[in-house]
């Protein structure tokens, strides 16, 4: 393996696994079809012929129906809405510098310039937000600072997105999910949005903790499932964020300090529905990759205490890399349901190549081509090197990958829900189109990775959006040093 690239190794474990789940689905369609042939009684087939046209008419048109019955229902997006938070919020790197100068903790000079570089070098701008918490002098990491948080982004959240729909009310919501890795009071926070809105007696209540960044989409796979077999014009009300104010760490271990230094405030909320009305989009595949397995992944990203007996989010140097390989599995599922055969082909026909042709070191392998099926792509914002990870491994553009630099550097890393504010950053500049497809990927602890497709189907009417004070500053250039860490 020596002097072989990582991305090298990327394409090529992925296009080996793209090309064996192609030739394996085209084999076993094959043999059915010939066993089939061989064992069709030849009594059935006389049957048929025996009996009258309009009796095999109306049974074929049962049988469709059947069919049609036993499908899955499709589930949209009917609308969704994010967390705006107040300018009074901002914590920009001058604030950062004289608070952590000033934190008794942080004294010793190292840890104070580390925090700082890594500031510097995180592609955030002055603009993203923190909670009260974090503006006090240390920190107040006391459970109803968090309540207070929860209440704020999360409600806020939601507001939004019943103000930007007149289809759905509070009353119409069937099921809850609420998702927040860290912060899980009791009550939890999903019986905190029942309180406030009064939801129904019967409304299915489901609240997920602990899978990171990647539980937003996760919670679009479980409502997936749910509406695929509920009745007609159910809808499920998702509500995503990480809640800050208890977790700020306040001890000196660097591989600990990195969460203080990226994440940042936000919320966002979805309703979807197994009913077409009002709809804006439509949801494809939904793919789930999970590498706990793997020592070294489920320590990935770790809640523990340091040395000094203080708790805190251990992120691991290696979290790019990780990520990189969850990505490769999880586009070896995802891949063949979403690439076209053309795409497939060409995948097959280089790795053949690679194979069988003298010099073969020399064959370049194919890149399966994304865009030619996704016009957008929401990439999790979890930080600069997750970013430049998956652009490099799937050969995205800067333009491709823009909505998520724009949300790191507007919002910073709000954890699961920036995929939703990259959604909106497309929508925002009046890139999206009827029909227009979007890829989001996020990342999270476990180590796990998620891929959703969607499709558009009404682009939005405005910018009214978490980006409608700032849109007309983006996209920005940012600088040079950034792109370097």
């Amino acid at each position: 393996m020596a002097g072989k690239s990582p991305q090298s190794m990327f394409h090529r474990t992925l296009c080996h696994l793209l090309v064996t789940n192609s030739i394996l689905t085209v084999v076993t369609v094959a043999a059915a079809a010939a066993v089939l042939w061989t064992t069709w009684p030849v009594d059935v087939v006389s049957l048929l012929r025996a009996q009258r046209p309009v009796h095999v008419l109306l049974a074929a048109i049962l049988m469709a129906a059947m069919a049609r019955m036993c499908r899955p229902r499709d589930v949209y997006l009917v609308e969704y809405g994010c967390f705006r938070p107040n300018p009074r919020f901002r914590a920009p790197l001058a604030t950062c510098r004289e608070h952590a100068r000033l934190m008794p903790y942080l004294i010793d000079e190292e840890s104070v310039s580390f925090a700082l570089r890594l500031l510097e070098r995180s592609g955030l701008g002055d603009d993203t937000c923190v909670p009260d918490a974090y503006h006090y002098m240390p920190p107040d990491r006391s459970l109803q600072a968090s309540r207070e948080e929860s209440e704020q982004v999360v409600f806020s959240a939601i507001d939004d997105v019943f103000a930007r729909t007149t289809a759905v009310k509070a009353a119409d919501i069937d099921v809850l999910i609420v998702n927040c890795s860290i912060f899980a009071p009791t009550p939890v926070i999903s019986d905190m949005v029942a309180n406030r809105y009064k939801l129904r007696a019967d409304v299915q209540n489901v609240n997920l903790s602990g899978m990171g960044c990647s539980a937003c989409l996760v919670s679009v796979g479980l409502a997936k499932n749910l509406l695929q077999v509920a009745p007609p014009g159910t809808h499920v009300l998702i509500v995503t964020t990480e809640i800050l104010s208890s977790q700020y760490y306040v001890g000196t271990e660097r591989a600990m300090l990195l969460p203080n230094c990226l994440f940042r405030m936000g919320a966002a909320a979805m309703i979807l529905s197994n009913s077409p009305d009002r709809a804006r989009f439509k949801l494809g595949r939904v793919v789930r990759t999970v590498t706990a397995a793997r020592d070294d992944d489920y320590r990935c990203v770790f809640q523990e205490e340091d040395d000094e007996g203080i708790t805190g989010i251990r992120l691991s140097k290696d979290l790019a890399t990780t990520a990189g390989h969850a990505l490769k599995s999880n586009i070896a599922a995802f891949g063949p349901l979403v690439l076209p055969a053309s795409e497939q082909l060409l995948v097959a026909l280089s790795l053949l190549k690679r194979k069988f042709l003298s010099g073969r070191a020399k064959v370049k392998l194919y890149r399966p081509n994304f865009r030619t099926v996704f016009e957008h792509f929401c990439i999790h914002a979890g930080g600069r090197g997750v970013i430049d990870e998956v652009q490099q491994g799937l050969s995205l553009s800067d333009e491709d990958v823009e909505a998520s630099r724009m949300t790191l550097h507007r919002f910073g890393n709000t954890s699961s829900s920036s995929v939703m504010y990259e959604l909106a950053y497309i929508e925002a500049k009046g890139r999206m189109r009827k029909g227009d497809r979007v890829w989001m990927i996020s990342f999270g602890a476990g180590f796990d990775c998620n891929s959703v497709a969607w499709e558009c189907i009404e682009p939005a009417a405005d910018a009214d959006g978490p980006w409608a004070d700032c849109i007309h500053r983006y996209p920005m250039q940012l600088p040079e040093v950034v792109k370097d860490m």
